[in-house]
Protein backbone atom coordinates (compact mmCIF):
# COMPACT_ATOMS: atom_id res chain seq x y z
CA UNK A 1 0.00 0.00 0.00
CA UNK A 2 1.55 2.99 -1.12
CA UNK A 3 0.64 6.25 0.79
CA UNK A 4 0.57 10.32 -0.97
CA UNK A 5 -0.45 13.19 0.87
CA UNK A 6 -1.49 16.50 -0.19
CA UNK A 7 1.14 19.34 -0.15
CA UNK A 8 1.37 23.21 -0.25
CA UNK A 9 3.34 24.76 -2.91
CA UNK A 10 5.57 27.11 -2.25
CA UNK A 11 8.36 27.66 -3.98
CA UNK A 12 9.80 26.67 -7.50
CA UNK A 13 13.64 25.80 -7.74
CA UNK A 14 15.95 25.00 -10.24
CA UNK A 15 16.56 21.25 -11.55
CA UNK A 16 12.92 20.18 -10.95
CA UNK A 17 12.84 20.92 -7.50
CA UNK A 18 10.46 22.96 -5.12
CA UNK A 19 9.69 23.50 -1.52
CA UNK A 20 6.41 22.59 -0.20
CA UNK A 21 4.48 22.59 3.19
CA UNK A 22 3.00 19.33 4.69
CA UNK A 23 1.28 20.73 7.68
CA UNK A 24 3.39 22.58 8.67
CA UNK A 25 6.56 21.30 7.87
CA UNK A 26 8.86 22.54 4.79
CA UNK A 27 10.09 19.89 2.53
CA UNK A 28 12.56 19.72 -0.38
CA UNK A 29 10.31 17.88 -3.33
CA UNK A 30 11.17 16.45 -6.87
CA UNK A 31 8.79 18.37 -9.31
CA UNK A 32 9.85 16.35 -12.68
CA UNK A 33 6.45 14.19 -13.18
CA UNK A 34 4.59 17.48 -12.29
CA UNK A 35 6.01 20.09 -14.63
CA UNK A 36 3.09 22.35 -14.66
CA UNK A 37 2.98 22.15 -11.07
CA UNK A 38 2.79 26.59 -9.85
CA UNK A 39 3.25 28.28 -6.47
CA UNK A 40 0.35 28.02 -4.42
CA UNK A 41 -0.82 24.46 -6.28
CA UNK A 42 -1.56 21.60 -3.77
CA UNK A 43 0.41 18.28 -5.21
CA UNK A 44 0.46 14.90 -4.35
CA UNK A 45 3.83 13.81 -2.44
CA UNK A 46 5.12 10.68 -2.29
CA UNK A 47 8.36 9.60 -1.16
CA UNK A 48 9.83 12.84 -2.23
CA UNK A 49 8.26 12.82 -5.28
CA UNK A 50 4.94 15.17 -6.76
CA UNK A 51 3.17 12.84 -8.44
CA UNK A 52 -0.41 14.78 -9.76
CA UNK A 53 -2.17 17.97 -8.68
CA UNK A 54 -5.19 18.23 -6.66
CA UNK A 55 -7.87 20.51 -6.18
CA UNK A 56 -7.11 22.96 -3.26
CA UNK A 57 -10.98 21.76 -1.73
CA UNK A 58 -10.28 18.37 -2.12
CA UNK A 59 -6.38 18.79 -0.48
CA UNK A 60 -7.74 20.36 2.45
CA UNK A 61 -10.82 17.62 2.98
CA UNK A 62 -8.00 15.39 2.82
CA UNK A 63 -5.90 16.97 5.41
CA UNK A 64 -8.34 17.61 7.66
CA UNK A 65 -9.14 13.68 7.37
CA UNK A 66 -5.89 13.12 8.25
CA UNK A 67 -5.66 15.63 11.64
CA UNK A 68 -9.22 13.29 12.38
CA UNK A 69 -7.38 10.03 12.52
CA UNK A 70 -4.14 11.25 14.30
CA UNK A 71 -7.05 12.53 17.05
CA UNK A 72 -8.24 9.30 17.01
CA UNK A 73 -5.22 7.18 17.32
CA UNK A 74 -4.39 9.68 20.09
CA UNK A 75 -7.59 9.10 21.87
CA UNK A 76 -7.54 5.76 21.96
CA UNK A 77 -3.32 5.64 23.59
CA UNK A 78 -4.64 7.87 26.01
CA UNK A 79 -7.44 5.34 26.80
CA UNK A 80 -4.59 2.31 26.58
CA UNK A 81 -2.44 3.80 28.97
CA UNK A 82 -5.53 5.05 31.16
CA UNK A 83 -6.65 0.97 31.23
CA UNK A 84 -3.23 -0.19 31.99
CA UNK A 85 -2.49 2.11 34.97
Amino acid sequence: MCLAIPALLLELRAGDQALVDLGGIRKPISIALVPEAQVGDYVIVHVGHAIGRIDPEEAQRTLALFGEMAQLVAAQDEAQERAQA
